[in-house]
């Protein structure tokens, strides 16, 4: 996809700042009737070339993060002279675990504040930059102290490791709540209107479609991002963990070159100041009127004899249609739960297996390979098909499915864990010193652990690309990165479940812990169809709200920057 040269943009001044505009687009064709909306295909939207340089940032954030992460697991667990391979700090499975999973709910906190900061003040372009050199300034932490003088001659390696999570936590906070509305908000088209291709077929270019394949071109990002951790596990295992670390502290200038040479490209909406205070506000006049939002409107109140406040009446529908969003949020912790495993279980279930040669933590790639495959194919050819046949499939239906994907996952998880525990010389003694063999794995190929990391791609596909998607489309327009952020925080409460499993990630109750995961995820996945399939027919309804508070806003900011200027000629 690439910038449609005819369309209509208009600019408008968002403060005194000339680089900081955003776009008031003009539709490129007439808006569709009811007959066209029932009988036209729907297609998306050609994007703008701002959005692929976000998603160059992106992609080099997520590079680092897991370039250094996906060697933790190994960096904690392992002691710095191994049997098998050269450690780190020597933690252990459990401890290791529990760390990895601190990490994780750390990553996923702090997008709170970093949204909090570039909604009221910053903006989204100011705290991405500002997040980025705290990032580096972790990075350099973690590098310094997995240096083998740090690690074989003091015990720096523990107190860097700690501190660089917690820096490098504070930076990935920042840029995840603003990286991916801002991606979504280069294409500023609301509505969906008609078009003529070459062939002369007419189709509706759908807003809906180009958000949802917005957000597929993010995820890819992501995921090519995280294949870093195949080159970051082979430095780890061939060379050390300082060069498994160095790597992605050096590819991280990239992306902070694309946030400085993309400054002028980029749509860049100016904070609202007061609107998350007003959205509580709002919730709070609810709940004082027995949880009734309309209560809140100013035209409610007005007739009630009451105060007149600031906000509209627009305003208040979009904060109800926030808390619709926050609701379906709500599952989301097991989800993350089972994603988790990735990043620990599974690379310690791998070093239980031969790998022949391999580093037992390169199997993570696995996953963002499937990724990077699949996307393509399930949004070019099998979200059109459903479409064509009448069967879209929408939010809610999509995340149920990614939920039984994750599921699957873990069921395939406990299937390879028995197996291991089924096979010698060691069986349910692996690893261990308690066995007669001595601490190696079992003879059991890694290779079997490959569907897992697969099934839990389609859960992403599925789940977590359509909760980014649903936090963008769902949120005020004015507080896109807020209630993205308590997307974010979803992850969080799944590492903290994750913590609180982690003294049953041993030997032997591993198989058990992945059978109860896959019920858990069922029964949850279940639960949440029943609850939310009504909000699949309400899709476009809410859709519709985003349209209108969206034109209000601009047209309201249109009106304060003609009042400016007229103010600043008559100064003159």
């Amino acid at each position: 996809m690439s910038e449609d040269p005819d369309r209509k943009v208009e600019k408008v001044d968002s403060n005194s700042n000339d680089s900081d505009n955003f776009a008031v687009q003009m539709l490129p064709g007439p808006e569709p009737t009811e007959e066209e909306l029932r009988t036209l295909h729907k297609v998306g939207d050609r994007l703008p070339i701002a959005t692929w340089l976000v998603a160059l940032v992106e992609l080099c954030e997520r590079f680092t993060y897991y370039g250094l992460s996906g060697p933790f697991q190994n960096y904690m667990q392992i002691p710095r002279h191994g049997a098998n391979q050269v450690g780190g700090l020597g933690l252990g499975q459990s401890s290791a675990t529990a760390l990895s999973y601190f990490f994780q709910f750390w990553c996923y906190v702090t997008p709170i504040p970093g949204a909090i900061v570039s909604d009221l003040w910053w903006g989204k372009y100011k705290t991405i930059f500002v997040s980025a050199i705290i990032y580096v300034i972790g990075n350099l932490i973690l590098f310094v102290t997995s240096l083998p003088v740090s690690l074989d001659h003091g015990k720096a390696g523990m107190g860097g490791l700690v501190t660089a999570m917690v820096v490098i936590g504070l930076g990935a906070g920042g840029i995840k709540s603003n990286v991916s509305p801002m991606i979504a908000e280069q294409y500023t088209i609301t509505k969906p209107y008609v078009k003529t291709k070459k062939n002369g077929t007419r189709v509706i270019v759908d807003p809906n479609i180009t958000i949802q394949t917005v957000f597929m071109i993010f995820y890819m990002c992501i995921n090519f991002g995280s294949l870093s951790n195949i080159a970051t596990t082979e430095l780890e295992y061939n060379v050390d963990f300082w060069a498994a670390y160095l790597l992605p502290f050096c590819f991280f200038f990239v992306g902070i070159l694309a946030l400085i040479v993309g400054k002028n490209f980029y749509i860049k909406k100016p904070p609202m100041g007061s609107v998350i205070p007003d959205a509580f506000k709002i919730c709070w006049i609810a709940i004082r009127n027995k949880f009734d939002l309309e209560a809140a409107k100013p035209t409610v109140r007005r007739e009630r004899g009451q105060q007149e406040p600031m906000w509209s009446d627009l305003f208040v529908d979009e904060v109800r249609r926030a808390l619709i969003g926050c609701k379906v949020f709500v599952i989301y912790p097991i989800f993350w739960l089972d994603y988790g495993q990735m990043l620990n279980n599974f690379v310690s279930q791998a070093g239980q297996m031969n790998t022949h040669g391999l580093p037992n933590d390169i199997m993570q790639s696995v996953n963002s390979i499937a990724i990077v495959v699949f996307i393509p194919v399930v949004n070019k050819l099998v979200y059109p098909f459903l479409r064509k046949i009448g069967l879209p499939m929408r939010p809610v239906t999509r995340i149920f499915v990614g939920f039984m994907c994750s599921a699957l996952g873990m069921a395939y998880a406990a299937i390879v864990q028995h197996l291991i525990y089924s096979t010698g010389p060691c069986y349910k003694l692996v690893l261990s010193d308690e066995c007669s063999a001595g601490a190696v794995p079992n003879d059991i190929h890694v290779a079997i652990q490959t569907p897992a990391y697969v099934f839990t791609s389609f859960a992403e596909i599925f789940a977590s690309i359509t909760g980014l998607e649903y936090a963008y489309t769902k949120a005020p327009a004015n507080m896109k990165s807020f209630i993205m952020s308590l997307f974010l925080v979803t992850n969080a409460f799944g590492s903290a479940l994750g913590i609180a499993l982690s003294p049953v990630a041993v030997n032997p109750k591993l198989q058990w812990m992945y059978v109860g995961l896959c019920g858990a995820t069922v029964i949850a996945g279940v639960l949440f169809f029943l609850v939310f399939r009504h909000l699949n027919e309400r899709e476009e309804e809410l859709n519709v709200i985003d349209a209108e508070y969206t034109a209000e806003l601009n047209a309201n900011l249109k009106h304060q920057n003609q009042e400016k200027k007229k103010d600043e000629e008559t100064h003159v």
